[in-house]
C-alpha cells in the first residue's frame, strides 16, 4: 500500500522521463484567453492542489487573471486565509514524508518540466490527461496509452466518464509481437461531452502553462517591441553611416 500511495503522489514528476516518441495532441489553447485560465485554476484546485502544491505561486497572482479579490478567496482559496500566500496543500511536507516515505512534487513548473524534443509541455499534458482507460491489472484500476503503466489515477473519469481501450499485436521487424493502441470505447459516460471535456482540460493545462510563467505574455509583447525598436535603430544608423561616409565615396 505505501508504495501505491508514493507512486500515485509522483506519477506526475516520473512523467517528465516518460511518453518516448508518442505523437502528441496539439493543445488548443491560450494563455491569453482569461475566461479559460479561471476555468482551469478552479479545476486545478479542485483536483490537482488535494495533494500536490503550486509553492512558486501566490494566489494574489490570479488576479491577473481577472478575477476579483473576493472571487479568489470565496472560490478557490480552501487552505489558507491570506491572498499573499502561496498556494500550498494544507498537509506538511515532514508529515508526507513520514506518511508516505517522500513529499509529493510541486507542479508549479511542470508545465516546462515536460517540454522536450518531442513537442511542447502543454502538448504532452493535453495528451496525457485524456489518454486514461480502465486497467483492472494495474493497482489503481486505471492505465494511460501515453505513459504506460502510469501509477496516477484518472482524477478526472467522473467528468469524462470510464473508457477502455483496444490495442492489437502486430509484428515488428524482428517478428516480435508487440502492442498497439487502435482506439478507446467509453463504458460509462461522464458529466461532460467528449468536446466539453477537451475543452475542460485544455482550459486546466492552460493554467498550469500560465503558472509556470505568469508574465510571459508581457515578455512576448516586449521582445516584440524590443525587436521593433532595434529595426528602427537600425534604419536611423543606417542612414547616419550613409551620411558620415558618403564624401568618402
Amino acid at each position: 500500500m505505501k508504495k501505491i500511495l508514493i507512486a500515485l503522489l509522483f506519477a506526475p514528476l516520473l512523467a517528465v522521463a516518460a511518453g518516448g516518441n508518442v505523437k502528441l495532441d496539439k493543445w488548443p489553447g491560450s494563455v491569453s484567453d482569461k475566461a479559460a485560465l479561471q476555468h482551469g485554476a478552479k479545476l486545478f484546485v479542485n483536483y490537482c492542489l488535494n495533494c500536490h502544491g503550486a509553492s512558486y505561486v501566490r494566489y494574489n497572482r490570479l488576479l491577473d487573471l481577472g478575477l476579483t479579490e473576493e472571487q479568489v478567496k470565496d472560490n478557490l482559496m480552501f487552505t489558507s486565509d491570506k491572498i499573499g500566500e502561496l498556494m500550498r496543500i494544507a498537509a506538511q511536507r515532514e508529515d508526507q514524508k513520514q506518511w508516505f516515505g517522500a513529499a509529493p512534487p510541486d507542479l508549479s513548473l511542470m508545465a516546462r518540466a515536460r517540454a522536450s524534443g518531442n513537442g511542447p509541455g502543454a502538448d504532452w499534458l493535453y495528451t496525457y490527461l485524456r489518454s486514461f482507460y480502465l486497467d483492472e491489472a494495474r493497482g489503481t484500476g486505471w492505465n494511460n496509452t501515453l505513459f504506460e503503466n502510469v501509477g496516477m489515477p484518472h482524477v478526472l473519469y467522473e467528468l469524462q466518464g470510464e473508457r477502455v481501450a483496444h490495442f492489437a499485436e502486430q509484428k515488428d521487424a524482428q517478428g516480435n509481437l508487440t502492442k498497439h493502441f487502435e482506439k478507446f470505447e467509453t463504458v460509462k459516460p461522464g458529466t461532460l461531452s467528449d468536446a466539453e471535456y477537451d475543452k475542460a482540460v485544455s482550459d486546466l493545462v492552460g493554467f498550469m502553462v500560465w503558472m509556470a510563467e505568469p508574465n510571459q505574455e508581457y515578455r512576448k509583447r516586449l521582445g516584440v517591441g524590443v525587436l521593433v525598436f532595434l529595426g528602427i535603430l537600425f534604419l536611423v544608423a543606417y542612414a547616419l553611416k550613409k551620411e558620415f561616409w558618403k564624401d568618402v565615396h
